[in-house]
């Protein structure tokens, strides 16, 4: 299970990004880079899209804070590649396939129960290293914009008060 200020678990997965293009992505892939891990579900469902959506439309503002997003779920390749084709159109970032559940279940994301992941969010500074984790309500979408200001205070490498905004004064170190 990842938790904060522990290694994130280290993942290979294929996925697909863009309009369904094949390609292989992995936690050392990141290096040097935030990552944002976006635990979901499920494709074709109602709530996901418009998380998924929401982040490619952002994805601009997380790549000017030297941060990469990757998507995952348990549904397999076939099926990201249809939901993109048939739902979502270009999305900016890859949605990888954990069809076995691993990835998942390494990050505490896998709800055993219903055999999906978690609506969980991580994100892993560019040594590997996980700086916030959050768990959402399977029918209650996550804010990107609460994940754009993490990230915006974690790269100040200062402490951030409650509703911390960029210009806004930190609490020093």
């Amino acid at each position: 299970m990842a938790r904060i200020l522990d290694r994130a678990p280290e993942f290979k997965l294929r996925a697909v990004r863009g309009r369904g293009e094949p390609v292989e992505v992995s936690l050392s892939g990141l290096a040097g880079r935030w990552g944002v891990l976006l635990f979901y579900p499920r494709d074709f469902t109602t709530v996901c899209p418009t998380e998924v959506l929401e982040l490619s439309k952002r994805m601009p503002e997380l790549r000017a804070l030297g941060a990469e997003a990757i998507g995952i779920s348990v549904d397999d390749l076939d099926t990201h590649r249809r939901w993109i084709e048939e739902k979502l159109g270009d999305v900016a970032f890859p949605l990888a396939a954990d069809p076995d559940r691993a990835v998942s279940r390494a990050y505490g994301a896998l709800l055993e129960r219903e055999g999906v992941a978690a609506r969980a969010t991580f994100v892993v500074d560019p040594e590997g290293v996980v700086q916030y984790a959050a768990f959402h309500n399977l029918r209650v979408g996550r804010s990107i914009s609460e994940i754009v200001r993490v990230l915006e205070a974690l790269e100040t490498g200062e402490k951030a008060p409650a509703e911390w905004r960029p210009g806004a004064p930190t609490l020093g170190r």
